[in-house]
């Protein structure tokens, strides 16, 4: 269930640790961290391991406008919308186009825009306007040549900011982008989100084979299934393979779940083959069968196999060669699933907290190799891009954008040491406002706490799971999301364990970020072991991940995921 990343920018370094809402991580391969989608990952896999594969959705977005600016003489705008996707070095990436709404200054498109929402990734969108000049009226959109058209204005958000909002809807300015000032108003464009059915529509099924060919000389066949989707043009594509099972032919594999948007309809034909599982990669085809979702319904219904064939020659137009080994749907079920956009929509609020190390291995803070060194120029040290990559996410799921901050292994002025006080300097409130807030409380928390030590974790997962527990008692749905922030190896690991375990039935996840040099590999075996797991009390959600700085990629058992 775990993996490490190496390679992270800035040499960034996380462990996640899931509660009862929130666990976990994505993947169980090796890979390259590349921003803050490394440290969501323990998001992803309390939903995927229990059966919400929702942190990626399929959208449609519907466009309108209100109060256009009108660019023509004799008659009115003829508007066109056009969304572009932004990516990281600025560029926008066209995504999509309406078509053109003619004399109308309150456009309602019905084009749908189509794009993928993923959770961990901040995801801008920019939306510009065109009046489409008469002369054009009878080409293609996707044709058009934009400089020819008349530009009406552009607005932009991020995808979450729509799709957090209770209708899924959100009503922005337009104004003049690159295309200089003015102060004209030119109107509103409003954009609602919609998930698509299809991609919510799961299909469970359980496949059997009897009597397959035996492709072994010494022993019997190793057989697994690939299944295809066929399309209109070009070859077939893969959509999913099992497992396959040694010396059997007669398996039952575990059960398949296939997405009905992976297949398009249910009508579609999809090719599924079995072959003989080969370590050297070169498996041999038994045979294969080409039923959609619908064939394969009925073959459950009427509790019948179905032949597999071996493709003819077609060059000599031989038939193809019926088997005598059989493929049964022993079991065939669908249901639609529920996204985290779903819970979103039904009130669920996330709850952003961050906690900061403040030991004295992180140098002093006035120096610049000091990890907590505040740069005049702006640039943000490690602590601040940490704070950035889960925040600049999180804030759109937080519905107060109240941030409880803190911070621990630092004297207060006149004060022993504390291993868990708030940022904001109050005694009682520990709540920030903004992203800015917490940079603003970290930033002053430097020049108000002498730094100490040593390193521990157990009083502010302590704190934060006090928070948790107060939120099951109100009625609203609520989970919280405990960032950490360390440049040091923790010295009350097992105070952190039995901290974690005591957790692990509140809606709590936890993240920790490593920055600096330190070496986690203690962390990182402890964890890989479970070494929790050895408590009376176990973990009733008890995941493991851990993104290490320099050391090598280790994995452990890994699941199947479809998305």
């Amino acid at each position: 269930m775990g993996n490490c990343f190496t390679g992270s920018p800035g040499g960034r370094s996380a462990v996640g640790w899931g509660g009862a809402i929130l666990s976990g991580s994505t993947s169980a391969a090796c890979g390259v961290a590349s921003g803050s989608a490394d440290t969501i990952e323990a998001v992803d896999y309390f939903l995927k391991s229990r059966g919400l594969h929702g942190l990626v959705s399929q959208i449609e977005l519907s466009l309108s406008a209100s109060d256009l600016r009108d660019r023509d003489m004799l008659s009115k705008s003829d508007p066109m919308a056009v969304v572009y996707a932004k990516r990281r070095d600025g560029a926008l990436e066209e995504i999509g186009r309406t078509e053109v709404i003619l004399n109308s200054l309150d456009p309602v498109w019905i084009a749908k825009i189509e794009l993928t929402y993923h959770f961990e990734v901040l995801q801008p969108l920019v939306f510009r306007l065109y009046d489409v000049d008469t002369q054009f009226h009878n080409v293609p959109e996707k044709t058009l040549k934009l400089d020819e058209q008349q530009f009406l204005g552009e607005a932009s958000c991020f995808l979450s900011e729509v799709v957090t909002k209770t209708n899924r809807s959100v009503s922005l300015k337009l104004d003049h982008g690159d295309h200089g000032k003015s102060l004209q108003k030119l109107g509103e464009l409003i954009v609602r989100a919609e998930e698509c059915f299809s991609s919510k529509m799961m299909t469970e099924i359980i496949f059997h084979c009897a009597d397959l060919d035996n492709k072994e000389f010494f022993s019997k066949s190793d057989p697994f299934l690939v299944i295809f989707r066929t399309t209109e043009t070009g070859p077939p594509t893969p959509i999913y393979k099992t497992e396959f099972i040694k010396n059997d032919l007669n398996p039952t594999w575990k059960p398949v779940i296939i997405n009905l948007q992976q297949v398009g309809s249910k009508d579609t034909p999809l090719i599924i083959e079995c072959y003989n599982f080969n370590s050297n990669g070169k498996h041999d085809l038994i045979g294969k069968i080409v039923k959609s979702l619908a064939d394969l319904e009925k073959v459950h219904q009427l509790q019948q196999g179905e032949h597999l064939f071996l493709p003819g020659n077609t060059a000599q137009q031989h038939s193809n060669k019926l088997l005598k080994g059989q493929l049964f749907v022993q079991k065939f079920s669908e249901k639609k699933r529920e996204t985290f956009l779903d819970y979103i929509a039904a009130g669920c609020e996330m709850n952003f907290m961050v906690a900061v190390d403040f030991t004295a291995s992180n140098g002093n803070p006035r120096l610049s190799d000091s990890l907590h060194y505040i740069d005049p120029s702006g640039r943000p040290n490690a602590y601040q891009r940490a704070i950035l990559d889960v925040a600049e996410i999180l804030q759109f799921y937080d519905t107060d954008k109240h941030f409880p901050s803190w911070g621990f292994g630092a004297r207060p002025i006149d004060g022993p040491v504390s291993h868990c006080f708030n940022l904001n300097g109050s005694t009682h409130h520990p709540e920030v406002e903004g992203i800015q807030g917490i940079m603003t409380a970290y930033a002053s928390a430097l020049h108000n706490v002498s730094l100490a030590g040593p390193t521990l974790f157990g009083p502010v997962i302590n704190t934060a799971s006090v928070l948790a527990s107060q939120s099951l008692i109100s009625s609203r749905q609520k989970y919280f999301i405990l960032l950490i922030i360390t440049d040091g190896v923790i010295t009350d690991l097992q105070e952190t364990i039995d901290a974690l375990v005591k957790a692990s039935d509140l809606p709590l996840s936890i993240l920790i970020v490593g920055v600096g040099g330190a070496d986690f590999k203690e962390m990182e075996d402890k964890f890989k072991k479970r070494t929790y797991l050895k408590m009376e009390n176990v973990a009733k959600n008890s995941v493991v991940e851990l993104e290490a700085e320099k050391a090598g990629c280790f994995q452990e058992d890994s699941y199947e995921t479809i998305s």
